[in-house]
């Protein structure tokens, strides 16, 4: 079963100054539910980047989702999440983070 399709801009973006078309997502009930991560490991190859997103509680963890894309679009997603981020801390001020660790 899928829920009606949502609306959301282009992630693909255009750079070129003119609008972005809307892009139509569809999204089941189990995706749109979403899951839970307070960790995430990324790894690369030469032609795409791995993050495993886990929850991690006591000691031990699990992989909740994975995802795999290439190159050019975790570029995009870095840039929305900079952007996002800026964002957020305008309307609720600066996000407090210890250091993160090296893996």
């Amino acid at each position: 079963m899928t829920s009606p399709p949502e609306s959301h801009g282009d992630p693909r973006g255009s750079g070129n100054g003119h609008k972005k078309p809307e892009l139509k997502l569809r999204m089941s009930e189990q995706v749109g539910t979403g899951v839970y991560a307070n960790s995430m490991l990324v790894s690369h190859s030469p032609s795409e980047f791995i993050l495993d997103f886990a929850l991690v509680t006591g000691g031990s963890g699990q992989v909740v989702a994975r995802v795999i894309t290439n190159p050019p679009h975790i570029k995009r997603v870095v840039a929305a999440l900079e952007d996002n981020i800026r964002k957020y801390e305008a309307q609720f001020g600066p996000i407090t983070a210890p250091a993160p660790e090296d893996h």
